[in-house]
């Protein structure tokens, strides 16, 4: 293999299939990045098993070839060459000499034919939505899902596609969040669940833009194609939470906030109840005020927020941290609480919108 390549090309490609080098594995093949030289073309790839990232930049290819290259090592190198014209070539005993300018660097590579093969999606089902709509829904709901691995299949979010829009849900077992954005076409009527790591590493990979995108989808497998980079990442496999069971219809109260209001009274009030593991606000609702109360050892916070209250006055308590990470997805003035009564969740939407998304949190029980 020996080839010619802009480094800053170079560097770019290696800092978006990094995401995918695992970092934890027995594994040394998998904490590399496979170089590929053909027809013109240099094409980098990495994989954890769960996730693919693939990147061809333009290369004049003297000799065709590939290799195998440490990842960590490989992208700090390169990334401190970008304004260089890099000749790459392997050697007999497959090492790979970087020569720059006056200078050059040899690494010791690995074998390409350990590396594992990228699934192809040749028979895939197809749907197409707009690259901003499907960035916004990956960053309103990704936050939700489990961390823990003895529930892995929360550990994703569920994807549905109908004729007519994609509805993303990811949740914890304490909130769930759900977004929905119309789609452009599809060739079937499907779902899956994306592990949210490899969602967001798509979402990243897509410029903020009202063009369209295609994912396909296959059996265990999900590929979005981009301008020159590939992402393929496993399905997880099993039968995700009937969520429509978990949110209610019916409430008794309804509470409109001003979200600039509620976001700071909150911020306030979680410096205190940030001292214990449940971040603990209680909400007491009536006569047109919401009043949040945390305490402590060291003292406690009251804030007064005027709300429009209808329905019944209410007192409740949350995890506070759900709230203020949902408000930072929230682009409006207002947004609408739902509650039923102490013990139930809350749903909570923004005000005056379409309600193309909308969170569901679960009460923390109060102590009397």
């Amino acid at each position: 293999m020996k080839l010619i390549c802009n480094g800053n090309d170079l560097s770019d490609a290696v800092g978006k299939v990094f995401k995918a080098v695992s970092t934890r594995t027995t594994n040394p093949i998998l904490e590399g990045i496979k170089l590929t030289a053909e027809s013109g073309t240099l094409t980098l790839t990495a994989t954890d098993l769960e996730l693919a990232i693939e990147r061809s930049i333009v290369a004049d290819v003297k000799i065709e070839g590939e290799t195998v290259v440490p990842g960590r090592f490989f992208a700090e190198f390169v990334k401190k060459l970008t304004h260089e014209q890099i000749e790459l070539s392997i050697d007999d005993v497959n090492r790979l000499k970087i020569k720059y300018t006056d200078s050059e660097g040899l690494l010791q590579c690995m074998n390409p034919a350990e590396f594992p093969a990228i699934k192809e999606l040749n028979e895939a089902q197809k749907f197409t939505v707009i690259k901003n709509e499907f960035k916004d829904l990956v960053n309103k709901i990704s936050f939700s899902v489990s961390l823990d691995d003895a529930r892995p299949m929360l550990k994703g979010v569920l994807l549905e596609i109908s004729d007519v829009s994609l509805t993303g849900v990811a949740l914890d077992g304490y909130r769930l969040a759900k977004c929905v954005k119309p789609i452009e076409k599809t060739s079937a009527m499907m779902s899956a669940v994306v592990p949210a790591r490899c969602l967001n590493e798509i979402s990243k990979l897509l410029d903020d833009s009202d063009e369209p995108v295609e994912i396909c989808i296959q059996k265990n497998y999900l590929m979005v194609n981009l301008d020159h980079t590939k992402i393929t990442t496993r399905l997880l496999d099993g039968d995700y939470i009937s969520y429509k069971q978990i949110i209610p219809s019916n409430f008794e109260t309804f509470v409109t906030i001003p979200k600039e209001h509620f976001e700071a009274g909150l911020e306030r009030a979680i410096l205190l109840a940030k001292s214990d593991k449940n971040n603990l606000v209680r909400f007491d609702i009536k006569e047109n005020v919401m009043q949040l109360s945390s305490n402590s050892d060291i003292g406690n916070i009251t804030e007064k927020i005027p709300v429009a209250l209808s329905g019944k006055d209410i007192s409740i308590a949350f995890n506070a941290r759900y709230f203020t990470e949902l408000l930072r997805y929230i682009d409006c003035e207002n947004v609408v609480i739902k509650f039923i009564n102490s013990v139930s969740p809350c749903i909570v939407v923004p005000s005056g919108s379409l309600e193309d998304f909308m969170y569901l949190i679960l009460p923390v029980r109060m102590i009397s």
